[in-house]
């Protein structure tokens, strides 16, 4: 079986798998979603970590500002590689892992901007004897998670370096999940999202680098007998 075929097995079986678990157990606003994010939500429905320097600024500003610099300078180096001859065979790389970040973040931002999904902390009713969730709200535009969707981006680099570097392929991959779930997990603190929001957000990102990278297979290979 050539690595294309045995990569568009795997890879269907995992989003349709994936797909599956995450429709059956982690439904927006569901058991599960709600059990999780308790722990941050008092008794009126109020999220007291919502300003939370660490989180609001550390997190949601500072974390998000390095990965957009660290992205940027992947367009540093593929505009670079036009004038140093050293840059010209890594063009290919710079260009595409840039074109991911920027196309799966932009996705997620253009499905959350359509989203009818409120934030939690907008779906808070306080009452007398304390609060209950209304998912009727219609404040949406909070699905998926647009902060979390800036970590995940890292992904891209597996696709990148699947075949050229396998150590670094890894590398962006678990930094991608490390850091998108920890952003996500931070903002879930705040009220701002559901921990289904982050995991959607991460499923969205893989399939849209699964689809491409089966889309310029053929660049790839070329690009690895380059190397």
């Amino acid at each position: 079986m050539h690595d294309k075929q045995r990569f568009t097995l795997y890879q269907g079986c995992f989003l349709v798998m994936s797909f599956c678990i995450l429709w059956v157990c982690f439904p927006i606003g569901g058991s599960l979603d709600l059990a999780l994010i308790a722990p941050w939500v008092n008794k009126s429905g109020q999220f007291l970590l919502r300003d939370n320097w660490y989180l609001a600024e550390l997190n949601h500003r500072y974390v998000k500002d390095l990965l957009i610099l660290l992205y940027a300078s992947f367009l540093a180096l593929w505009l670079a590689s036009f004038k140093f001859e050293s840059k010209k065979s890594l063009r290919w790389t710079y260009g595409y892992f840039f074109c991911m970040v920027i196309l799966s973040t932009s996705m997620i931002g253009l499905l959350k901007s359509q989203s009818a999904h409120a934030c939690p902390w907008n779906t808070t009713i306080p009452t007398p004897q304390g609060f209950f969730w209304d998912f009727s709200t219609t404040t949406g535009h909070c699905f998926p998670g647009g902060h979390a969707s800036t970590g995940f981006a890292l992904m891209a680099g597996y696709f990148v370096f699947r075949r050229s570097n396998k150590k670094r392929a890894y590398f962006f991959l678990f930094s991608g999940l490390i850091l998108g779930f920890a952003m996500g997990w931070a903002q879930m603190m705040r009220g701002a999202h559901f921990l289904s929001h982050n995991l959607w957000t991460a499923w969205i990102i893989w399939l849209i680098n699964v689809i491409f990278y089966l889309f310029y297979n053929q660049k790839f290979n070329i690009v690895q007998e380059q190397s």
